[in-house]
């Protein structure tokens, strides 16, 4: 009812604003005046306002900084998020005195040369001079930026080795949720498809990949070691999503029938990040960055980072995909059955492998 008082008061007002502008128009005819002429005086009050709006501007800029500041990241908490963060600053400090600069003038202007019947403006179809300068200046500015985006881009965005000795995770979103997949101890992720999704097992794992029978997955949080690289294979059951940690700066798109990828470094644990932050309660977060339905705002999970021993720790107490009891029965069903019924005997297996995941 609120609501529709709101709407017709609006119109109302609207009515009302329309009906005296056209009185005053009445009015303007009658004194033998056209209101749609700008006289000097209304000039010059107008030119007055520029400074005025300048500064109220500014002022307002600067509020805004002091009161929502505190708002801002917090110093990354991953090796490549320091290059990003001063990526970002170095684009600041050329784009900051710019704006400052470019709105003096535009305002200054707006004041100085506001009209006078009295001066003629010089008028020139053409300047040789005036568009080179205009046009290599900002160019150069932004090759420099570009090419140094690019740089970060492809330092951030190089893909990990066996070397490297990353933790591997596969993050799979749906709407309105993530999981984390980790490998089990044979360190590979069991084959996954979407036409696989029955009842519990919502990540389409294929029950008869052995590889998978010892992978461990997690909901409302996952864990990482700090110091230590991670691979990061995004999934997505339903729509787009987007992987967002923000205090990771890494965010990577989830596609509907494809992997994508991202890595990084955490170089703070959840309790240093508590220190600095001055927040006893303060946490990380996996955030989905797309509007992906009704409850996209509540798709978020806890990310803790820990030492590696804390990590590795908490790793060995998750739950494996499949119990161990269903792994013994179906490798007793391959060796003891001959090949005409392993079809059978292979279905059989993962319904009763199924089965154990309820328990």
């Amino acid at each position: 009812m609120m609501d529709l008082l709101i709407i017709v008061a609006v119109i109302f007002g609207i009515i009302a604003i329309s009906k005296i502008v056209s009185v005053l128009e009445l009015v303007g005819n009658a004194k033998g005046e056209n209101s749609y002429n700008v006289t000097e005086r209304e000039n010059r009050f107008q030119a007055r306002l520029m400074p005025i709006f300048l500064i109220a501007y500014f002022a307002f800029i600067i509020w805004q900084i002091v009161a929502w500041g505190d708002r801002m990241l917090p110093v990354s908490a991953s090796e490549h998020g320091v290059v990003i963060d001063n990526l970002m600053k170095t684009t600041w400090i050329i784009i900051i005195p710019v704006f400052v600069i470019t709105h003096i003038l535009l305002f200054y202007f707006a004041w100085k040369y506001a009209y006078d019947k009295n001066r003629k403006a010089q008028f020139f179809a053409h300047s040789n001079k005036l568009e080179m300068l205009w046009t290599a200046i900002p160019a150069l500015v932004l090759l420099i930026l570009i090419l140094y985006g690019l740089s970060i881009w492809n330092t951030v965005m190089e893909p990990l080795t066996a070397e490297d000795d990353p933790i591997e995770i596969e993050i799979y979103g749906r709407q309105f949720d993530w999981t984390a997949r980790y490998p089990g101890d044979d360190g590979k992720f069991g084959d996954a498809n979407v036409r696989f999704i029955e009842g519990v097992n919502f990540l389409g794992m294929d029950s008869t990949d052995q590889d998978g029978w010892d992978d461990k997955y997690v909901k409302a949080e996952f864990h990482l070691p700090v110091d230590k690289p991670v691979q990061f294979y995004f999934r997505a059951q339903d729509v787009i999503h987007s992987a967002f940690m923000p205090h990771f700066r890494a965010q990577m798109n989830c596609v509907p029938g494809m992997i994508t990828r991202f890595n990084f470094v955490p170089t703070k644990t959840t309790e240093e990040m508590r220190e600095i932050t001055g927040n006893p309660e303060f946490n990380y977060y996996l955030l989905c960055n797309k509007v992906c339905g009704a409850a996209h705002y509540n798709m978020k999970m806890e990310i803790i980072v820990q030492s590696e021993a804390d990590y590795n720790q908490w790793i060995g107490e998750q739950k494996e995909f499949l119990a161990v009891e269903g792994i013994e029965d179906f490798e007793e069903i391959n060796s003891t059955k001959g090949t005409d019924t392993d079809t059978t005997q292979t279905e059989k297996g993962e319904n009763k492998q199924l089965s154990t995941l309820n328990n």
